[in-house]
């Protein structure tokens, strides 16, 4: 059985899955809950955190939503709770690390983002998480220094980040150069370019590729042993669901435009122009989201099933 320091255990708060699954050392794949709140509609957002849940299962892991609700850092929701969070999304905020303790302090309910998640799920000695895209380095950040907290997180965390890539409205070149000053390693599974989210190929050549889930749970084995942080491993979105590389562009810079008309920034612009790029895609971008995100829950569970059933160092 876990560890957890007694200040964290007033706060974490494991639900009955995830405590059995950990006493009997099973494999666990965290999910971020800010997809449901901000990345979706509603009932959208209810169905995909469920399939989600489910693909986990039929991979061999256990699944472990994590949220803020109640005063408390929750790590596995049963169904009533993903309807809850899902269908109150409007009402709840969307958390990175800066916010936990303030949300904490007013008993709000919050989606986590893929920091947060990552700290949550660090809490619980979970190593293992899938999301949609990370986030990273923004559009213009040279002027604005719009930069996610999900990269200083991967530097000093040790989760493993399954996704497909960064998301495309951000500057995937500056990000990935953030992330190799951090010392972050990018594994591309069975991808030698780093993906961008909608898309299977940015035009970025990654150093390190494997295709095997073994290898994966051996590399980060070695990683972890050293006590060395978090890993990216970036999984391309199924090719057919891959949007067209000039209709998403052309999505993206309308978005943009609008947004910066309306002095939209910080937090709220990735919703924003996920929001916008939904509405100019006729939906296709949703579907998209929706089959990337469930991709990577497969090989997360695979993964994680992989590194608990090998000998460790």
């Amino acid at each position: 059985m876990i560890e957890i320091k007694n200040l964290q255990k007033k706060y974490l708060s494991l639900n009955n899955e995830v405590k059995q699954a950990i006493s009997k050392k099973q494999p666990i794949v965290a999910l971020e809950s800010t997809i449901i709140t901000h990345g979706m509609p509603y009932p959208q957002n209810l169905q995909m955190a469920l399939n989600v849940e489910q693909i986990v299962r039929k991979n061999g892991a256990i699944p472990a939503t994590i949220a803020i609700m109640d005063g408390k850092l929750r790590v596995g929701l049963d169904r009533a709770e993903l309807t809850n969070l899902a269908k109150n999304a409007n009402k709840a905020f969307k958390a990175s690390r800066k916010d936990v303790a303030y949300i904490l302090s007013k008993r709000q309910m919050a989606g986590t983002t893929v920091a947060t998640t990552m700290q949550i799920a660090a809490l619980a000695a979970i190593r293992f998480f899938a999301t949609g895209g990370i986030g990273g380095v923004h559009r213009g950040a040279e002027k604005n220094f719009d930069i996610s907290a999900d990269l200083e997180e991967l530097a000093k965390t040790a989760v493993a980040v399954i996704c497909a890539g960064a998301k495309s409205i951000l500057d995937i070149g500056k990000t990935l150069e953030v992330l190799e000053t951090k010392g972050v390693p990018i594994i591309g599974f069975n991808s030698e370019e780093f993906p961008a989210f909608y898309l299977r190929k940015s035009g970025y050549k990654l150093e390190h590729n494997l295709s095997d889930v073994r290898e994966i749970a051996l590399m980060l084995n070695i990683q972890w042993s050293l006590d060395m942080a978090g890993v990216v491993i970036a999984n391309p979105i199924p090719k057919e669901k891959e949007m067209k590389g000039e209709d998403i562009n052309s999505f993206i810079n309308i978005a943009l435009k609008e947004a910066k008309e309306n002095n939209i920034g910080g937090k709220n612009i990735t919703p924003f122009l996920l929001k916008r790029i939904f509405e100019l895609s006729n939906g296709q971008s949703l579907e998209a989201n929706i089959a990337l995100v469930e991709n990577n829950a497969a090989l997360a569970a695979k993964i994680a099933r992989a590194y608990q059933n090998m000998d460790k160092l």
